[in-house]
């Protein structure tokens, strides 16, 4: 579903979301199609004013190469380009949904990762019950310490305590 009174707004297709991004690019640099063409064949991507007035128009469709070329003289991202035009053109934005999105998949890697080492440890341990009770109390112990660590690091020692108490508290 595309916004036609809005053409900022999120659209649903790369192809449409590229072509109000190159429009929004270009009139926001005061270039007219011919200049942004210019542009583009200085650096190696061949395009005249009349392919770039019908991609921006959605009369033309636009390839890949195309794509990679606008956003070399724009200097963006291929990913921004492609994006929904009104985050897209909120870099910071776009630099934080990367962040988060970033910050997921490592969340995500390090959830698989303890997963694996976990069960590895405990098919160890089915091998080896009398280490079981020991080794439990490790890694409880271990867990609990590195958790009391990143909150007192993140939120600071509880409300009466100072940061030295329970500094002191962890030798």
């Amino acid at each position: 579903m595309v916004d036609d009174d809005s053409p900022q707004g999120i659209l649903l297709s790369g192809e449409e979301n590229v072509a109000v991004r190159i429009r929004l690019e270009r009139e926001a640099r005061g270039w007219s199609t011919t200049a942004l063409s210019d542009r583009l064949n200085e650096a190696g991507f061949e395009m005249n004013p009349s392919a770039v007035w019908r991609i921006e128009n959605r009369k033309r469709r636009i390839n890949l190469d195309e794509a990679i070329g606008f956003a070399e003289v724009f200097g963006l991202d291929l990913r921004n380009l492609v994006g929904p035009p009104q985050l897209a053109a909120q870099a910071r934005a776009m630099e934080l949904i990367d962040a988060v999105v970033d910050t997921f998949r490592g969340t995500q890697r390090a959830s698989a990762a303890y997963t694996q080492a976990r069960d590895e440890l405990d098919a160890y341990l089915a091998e080896h019950p009398d280490l079981r009770e020991e080794a439990d109390v490790m890694v409880s112990n271990a867990i609990a310490e590195a958790s009391t660590k990143h909150l007192l690091e993140t939120y600071g020692p509880p409300p009466g305590e100072s940061r030295d108490a329970s500094s002191a508290n962890e030798t």
